[in-house]
């Protein structure tokens, strides 16, 4: 009966705990390996799409172009091509741009009382925070009158907050801070916006640009304009008319190339995907080869166990067992091996996807898909590697098993 023959298969796993158990254990670290790669690749593309989400909404970035050195080209925004004027003609002429900002980045020494860090120093226009969508934590973020002004205000991020406002447990709005020896009155804390690659957003002071240019940079060039369309169905044409206003403005011909170089959301998130993909490819590529080398080590135990247990096989066959019944036995005890260890490895993942979770802040990162593919896969190598012992098992002949030592 095929209770009977899953009683016997069971009761043989269980006679050799331990040999089991390291047999297993391929098929386990196969099965965390599938999850727990599913679970990365999915913590990454969270990461990925949150920071896209943080550069704003329907944000188009326009780069300057490549400068050269030697004949050979040092990549797009290392050449000074764009400045102030193209922010405005922006403005002016451009219908499906709704908010277009300036960005001028230099690094000071910034100093309050006792603290001081060297930063990052962005000027811009007040648009900037409609573009990023930027939260203040406290305060507010600086006007277009006091950018007309030239105002000596600056809007802290987070963490620029922390360094310079450590030991003072007041509101920092109102106080005075010193940027390049130059005092600024600050007026907001934005609140945490996250890095991207090696830029930390959080790090860094925002002041008006004519406040940077004044005294910093005493140039009209910007390091990067950014610009939000009227929605996300006009962002391409957005795209094409600031395209075209800057080929005008720079006074390009037909045949000469643009100096300048615009991305937006869809292009980043879809060559940040592309790499997100190819790592989950890996991934799962390293965890179906663990799988396979669990099923190896199945197909080598049972067939130890089979040399094992020749003379039991001869009994049963000498009164009766027909080779379906043996074939269907020890094929049921490689099942259950494989079955048993891929159960025990989705516990395991469980508890690591959790605490990628906690640590990632991302939810729950325990994928379906992968607890599926991990499930019918260790069934698939249970059969397929549990084959050739239960066929061998299954082809002994009764005599010559009787008479084995």
């Amino acid at each position: 009966m095929f209770t009977e023959i899953v009683r016997v298969a069971w009761r043989s796993i269980r006679a050799n705990k331990m040999r089991s158990f390291l047999t297993m254990l391929g098929i386990i670290i196969g099965v965390m390996a599938v999850v727990l790669s599913s679970a990365i690749g999915l913590s990454a593309k969270a990461g990925v799409t949150q920071q896209v989400e943080n550069l704003g909404s329907n944000v188009l970035t326009i780069m300057p172009g490549a400068a050269s050195s030697g004949g050979i080209s040092r990549g797009f925004g290392t050449a000074s091509t764009l400045t102030t004027k193209d922010v405005t003609a922006i403005q002016q002429q451009d219908p499906d741009v709704e908010y277009v900002a300036p960005l001028v980045s230099t690094n000071q020494q910034v100093v309050y009382g006792s603290n001081n860090t060297n930063t990052a120093i962005e000027g811009t226009t007040a648009a900037y925070q409609q573009i990023k969508n930027l939260t203040m934590a406290e305060g507010s973020f600086f006007t277009q009158t006091e950018v007309d002004n030239a105002s000596n205000v600056a809007v802290l991020g987070s963490d620029a907050e922390q360094t310079l406002f450590e030991g003072d447990f007041g509101s920092p709005i109102g106080k005075t801070i010193q940027i390049g020896g130059v005092p600024f009155t600050v007026v907001g804390v934005a609140a945490s916006q996250g890095s991207s690659g090696f830029s930390n957003a959080d790090d860094a002071i925002a002041i008006p640009i004519t406040t940077a240019t004044n005294l910093f940079t005493g140039s009209d060039t910007v390091n990067e304009i950014l610009a939000s369309a009227t929605s996300s169905s006009t962002m391409d044409q957005a795209q094409l008319e600031i395209e075209s206003t800057l080929r005008v403005a720079h006074q390009l011909t037909p045949s000469e190339s643009d100096d300048f170089q615009i991305t937006n959301q869809a292009t980043i998130l879809s060559a940040l995907s592309g790499v997100d993909r190819i790592l989950t490819l890996l991934l799962d590529g390293i965890s179906a080869i663990s799988l396979l080398v669990g099923g190896i080590g199945i197909m080598n135990i049972m067939l130890v166990s089979v040399t094992e247990r020749t003379r039991e096989i001869g009994i049963r066959k000498a009164i009766g067992a027909r080779k379906s019944v043996i074939s269907t036995q020890f094929l049921l005890e490689s099942l259950m091996l494989s079955v048993s260890g891929a159960l025990i490895g989705l516990i395991v993942s469980a508890i690591g996807t959790e605490v990628v979770s906690k640590i990632t802040k991302y939810g729950n990162l325990l994928s379906p898909v992968a607890v599926v593919a991990s499930i019918l896969f260790s069934i698939a190598i249970g059969i397929v590697f549990g084959v050739y012992p239960a066929r061998k098992a299954a082809n002994l002949k009764p005599i010559d098993a009787l008479r084995f030592e």
